[in-house]
């Protein structure tokens, strides 16, 4: 199921520039109504349902509800974000409440260098089968 932003709980993020789930959806799906300075889907079709805008919401005002083989009907996911982790609550209807926390990112965005340790490419062997960090056979 999509996210939906609870209008209630939104605040535009305090009509920033963008707002965090603008900033944080790889979709590009999340607007800020400059009318209402609310925060909404305007595609839900497209959404990928990654949780990144509800994990980032500092208002939880918005939700995505979970499909029936993994989140009970009737139940609530709920995240809350941290400065090194990130707790999530999970309500199911029985009554239930079960808190899973796990740490998040505390690089500096920007910061990592994915290629570190990595040989150069080899240019003139470009179209050869095989991965640029892999070793040279020797026959």
């Amino acid at each position: 199921m999509p996210s939906f932003v609870i209008t209630e709980k939104c605040d535009g993020c305090k009509a920033g520039d963008k707002t965090a789930c603008q900033y944080i959806c790889p979709h590009d799906l999340m607007i800020l109504n400059r009318d209402t300075m609310k925060a909404y889907n305007q595609e839900p079709e497209q959404c990928w349902e990654c949780f990144n805008c509800v994990k980032i919401c500092p208002q939880q005002a918005v939700e995505v509800r979970g499909y029936s083989d993994f989140v009970p009907l009737g139940s609530q996911t709920i995240p809350l974000r941290g400065s090194d982790n990130i707790m999530w609550t999970i309500k199911f209807r029985s009554g239930l409440t079960k808190r899973f926390k796990f740490p998040i990112r505390t690089t500096v965005e920007g910061s990592v260098d994915p290629y570190a340790g990595k040989p150069e490419p080899d240019f003139a062997t470009i179209k050869k089968p095989g991965f640029f960090n892999t070793p040279a056979r020797t026959e």
